[in-house]
């Protein structure tokens, strides 16, 4: 007695996800594989200067309670 594997809804299930899992490999290595067409610039990374002054973190009644929520 032979089962006819078209028949069997678990064979044809995996069989579909493989052949997805096949796809999306495909698709992945092909998206990778191509060249970057919009490569941001080197100048849209640059912070901006530091203040003269000192500056940068002030403790701020934000910044204060902020850390009251974070005490357990």
């Amino acid at each position: 007695m032979q089962k006819e594997q078209a028949k069997d809804p678990a064979t044809a299930s995996r069989r579909g996800f493989f052949m997805g899992a096949a796809a999306a490999g495909a698709a992945a290595a092909a998206v990778t594989a191509l060249p970057s067409i919009n490569a941001p610039s080197a100048e849209l990374n640059k912070l901006p200067p530091a203040p003269e002054n000192g500056g940068g973190y002030s403790l701020s009644e934000h910044v204060k309670r902020y850390y009251q929520t974070t005490r357990v």
